[in-house]
């Protein structure tokens, strides 16, 4: 059984979702992939995963790195769950290019190379942002690419990193 609950964030609302496990979803409200693994009987309500979600959500929306993460359900394909796991490596403040991803995930896989498109379709699929932080992944020489809650939401949470929007390359197609 599913338990939803919203949390008002600087950036706008979020949709955080548990089971019994763990938090198995957040999204941002009109984002990409909105509450698309949300159960039909899910139902609002409280859980600890969800209150240590919100818990986590306030440190870090006050400009802190939070060094602990909820208990997260984390469902999705085996390779999905490996990019995944390269994504939960990624430092507070720091970036990686998908290509330096795809290499992560390569050697994680025993492989010599992975598609970079292959791994960015598999951070596109990921329903726990923020806790996997795949705003973190950007194209190479500082191209802003997609992000499920959007580019400016993106790079809002890249300012609160501490690194400055004028460090990225925007799309020529990009409208807020």
């Amino acid at each position: 059984m599913q338990t939803t609950c919203h949390y008002q964030s600087p950036l706008g609302d979020i949709l955080l979702v548990s089971d019994e496990q763990g938090l198995c979803g957040l999204w941002f409200e009109e984002g990409r992939y909105y509450a698309d693994t949300v159960e039909d009987d899910a139902q609002a309500g409280t859980s600890p995963a969800l209150d240590q979600a919100r818990r986590w959500l306030d440190e870090y929306f006050a400009g802190q790195a939070p060094t602990w993460l909820p208990p997260l359900h984390v469902q999705g394909t085996p390779f999905q769950r490996q990019v995944w796991e390269r994504l939960l490596t990624i430092p507070y403040g720091h970036l990686v290019t998908y290509g330096e991803l795809a290499k992560r995930v390569a050697k994680l896989r025993h492989r010599t190379s992975m598609s970079a498109q292959a791994v960015g379709n598999a951070v596109g699929k990921n329903h726990l942002s923020l806790f996997i932080p795949c705003h973190r992944v950007i194209g190479a020489h500082g191209n802003l690419t997609g992000y499920g809650g959007g580019l400016a939401r993106k790079v809002a949470l890249l300012e609160l990193e501490g690194h400055l929007a004028s460090d990225f390359s925007w799309p020529a197609n990009f409208s807020e």
